[in-house]
C-alpha cells in the first residue's frame, strides 16, 4: 500500500492550489493520527486536510477584514466525527428518521460483477424497477438483476436517467475514458468568469464577528455534499438562505443535519414571479452554491455565466458527480454511486478480506466535497477583495475521490474499533430546531478568536420568507 500523506502537508497542498496567503499555515494546529476509522484509506486524513483548510480560509478573510490572524486547531477524530455527522443525529433523544430506501444498496448481477443502487428519490426508485420489471423488495430486484449483465445495467439505467454505479477496480476505472478526463484536473478549480471591480468585505462590525459575517449565501443544494458547503460558510457567520421548491424530493435527516444556520425559503424558478423574486435575491448575493444535476440550474436560466451577468463579483460554487468534462459530465451520481464506480469498494473489500462490496466507513466524498468547496469559496472570497472578478469554483465527487486515493493507504487500518455514538458524547451538542431537541456534532474546527457556530436551528424546507434579513 502507498505510504500515508502527512495532514498538513495535504493541507498545505490544498492551500497553495488556492493561492491563499502562505503565512496562514503558521497560525494550524492539527491533532490527532491515523486511523481514525476502519478502512485501509486514511479517512481521519482527508477529514482533517479538507476541513482545516476550510477553517484556515475563514481565518484568512478574518484577517483580510481585520489585520489579525487568530490560531486555528482540529482534532482529527472530532472531524472523522463531523464527517459521519448525519449517523449521529437525533431527534428528540431517539434515532433520526430513516435515511435509506429499503432497495437502495449493492447487487450481483448475472455476469458476477455488483451493481450499487440509490432510491433515495422516489423518482429513481421507480425508474429502477420499471426498468427492472419487479417489486419494491431485495429478493425482487435480486432475482431480476440476474438477467443483467452489470455494465450493461448502469448504462440502461444511465441513459434512462437513473443513478446506478457499477463497481469498478481502481485498474478499470484509471482506463475508463472518465478518468481520463479527469486525470490532469485538480481536486477544485477556481475561475475567473467575469470582470468586476474589487469588493473588499466590509470592516467587521465587531471585534468578535466572525469572518463571513454580512456575506450573503443562496444556498441550491440537496443531499450532502452542497448542503456542507452551507452548513460551513454558515458556521463562520454568513447568511445563507437555502431555496428549494414544493415539487422537488428530500431526505428528511440530511435536512435536519446539514440545515443548521440555514434560513429556508421555497421557489419554482418555473415560476415567473418565483424567478423575478430570485433576481431580487441575487441583486444582494455574494455567493451562489448549486449541487443539482449537471446544467440543471443553467436550464432555468441560473447557470454560472448568467448569474455573473445578473450580478458581477458573484462567487458561483458548482458540485458535480463526475467533473464538468469528459462523457460522463452530465452524469447523476452520490457519493456511494461515485465509491463504487471509482474503485473504492473493490479496493477497501480486498484490503478487509471480503468479496462482497465494502464502502468507505463514511460518505467521504460527499463530506470532503463539501468542505473543499467552502474552502473554495472562500478563496474566491479572498481574492475577489483584491483582484475583483466574478469567479466559478468547481468541486466534483470524482475528483475528491482521485484526491483520497493520493493520501495513501494504510496498512493496519480495520484494526481500529469503529467509532460510535457513545465514544463521542464530549463532540455532541443539544439544540432546539424546528423538527424538536436535536442532537448532533459541533463543528470540528476551533477558531481562537472566532468561534465557529451556528446561530440558526434547523428548520422544515419553505418555513421561512424569500428574503435577506440583514
Amino acid at each position: 500500500m502507498s505510504s500515508l500523506k502527512d495532514p498538513i502537508d495535504a493541507v498545505r497542498a490544498l492551500w497553495r492550489h488556492c493561492a491563499l496567503p502562505d503565512e496562514a499555515l503558521a497560525h494550524l494546529r492539527l491533532s490527532g493520527a491515523e486511523p481514525a476509522l476502519p478502512s485501509s484509506f486514511p479517512i481521519g486524513t482527508a477529514a482533517q486536510a479538507s476541513l482545516s483548510a476550510a477553517a484556515l480560509a475563514a481565518a484568512a478573510l478574518w484577517h483580510q477584514r481585520s489585520g489579525r490572524w487568530q490560531q486555528v486547531s482540529v482534532e482529527m477524530a472530532h472531524a472523522a466525527a463531523e464527517f459521519r455527522s448525519e449517523r449521529y443525529l437525533r431527534v428528540d433523544g431517539g434515532p433520526a428518521p430513516e435515511l435509506w430506501d429499503a432497495i437502495a444498496g449493492a447487487y450481483r448481477c448475472g455476469d458476477g460483477r455488483w451493481v450499487r443502487l440509490h432510491t433515495n428519490f422516489p423518482h429513481h426508485r421507480d425508474g429502477v424497477l420499471r426498468l427492472l420489471g419487479c417489486g419494491h423488495d431485495r429478493p425482487s430486484v435480486q432475482a431480476a438483476l440476474q438477467k443483467w449483465e452489470g455494465l450493461a445495467f448502469e448504462t440502461a439505467a444511465s441513459d434512462a436517467n437513473l443513478v446506478v454505479a457499477a463497481m469498478r477496480t481502481f485498474e478499470e476505472w484509471d482506463q475508463h475514458p472518465q478518468a481520463l478526463a479527469l486525470r490532469e484536473l485538480p481536486v477544485l478549480t477556481i475561475e475567473r468568469i467575469g470582470d468586476a471591480p474589487p469588493r473588499p468585505l466590509p470592516a467587521l462590525p465587531r471585534v468578535d464577528a466572525r469572518p463571513l459575517s454580512g456575506v450573503r449565501v443562496l444556498d441550491f443544494t440537496r443531499i450532502i455534499a452542497g448542503p456542507v458547503a452551507g452548513r460551513t460558510l454558515a458556521a463562520h457567520g454568513a447568511e445563507v438562505l437555502l431555496v428549494t421548491a414544493p415539487h422537488l424530493p428530500s431526505v428528511a435527516p440530511l435536512v435536519i443535519d446539514t440545515g443548521r444556520g440555514k434560513r429556508s425559503c421555497q421557489l419554482d424558478l418555473r415560476d415567473a414571479d418565483d424567478k423575478r423574486c430570485l433576481h431580487k435575491l441575487l441583486h444582494r448575493a455574494d455567493v451562489l452554491v448549486q449541487g443539482y444535476r449537471p446544467g440543471g440550474l443553467a436550464d432555468l436560466g441560473i447557470g454560472p455565466q448568467e448569474v455573473a451577468r445578473a450580478r458581477p463579483g458573484i462567487v458561483y460554487a458548482s458540485l458535480s458527480a463526475y467533473g464538468h468534462l469528459g462523457p460522463w459530465a452530465g452524469k447523476r451520481g452520490f457519493d456511494s454511486l461515485v465509491q463504487t464506480a471509482t474503485g473504492f469498494n473493490h479496493a477497501e473489500a480486498q484490503a478487509a478480506g471480503k468479496d462482497t462490496p465494502q464502502p468507505l466507513p463514511a460518505q467521504v466524498l460527499d463530506h470532503a466535497a463539501g468542505y473543499l468547496l467552502a474552502l473554495g469559496t472562500m478563496a474566491a472570497l479572498h481574492r475577489r477583495a483584491s483582484e475583483g472578478g466574478s469567479w466559478l469554483v468547481r468541486v466534483s465527487l470524482a475528483q475528491t475521490a482521485q484526491w483520497l486515493r493520493t493520501l495513501g493507504r494504510i496498512d493496519d487500518g480495520f484494526g481500529v474499533p469503529d467509532q460510535r455514538i457513545e465514544d463521542i458524547s464530549d463532540l455532541l451538542e443539544a439544540v432546539p430546531s424546528g423538527f424538536g431537541m436535536l442532537t448532533t456534532v459541533r463543528h470540528a474546527a476551533h477558531l481562537s478568536e472566532t468561534p465557529a457556530h451556528w446561530d440558526a436551528p434547523s428548520v422544515p424546507l419553505g418555513h421561512d420568507e424569500p428574503a435577506w434579513q440583514s
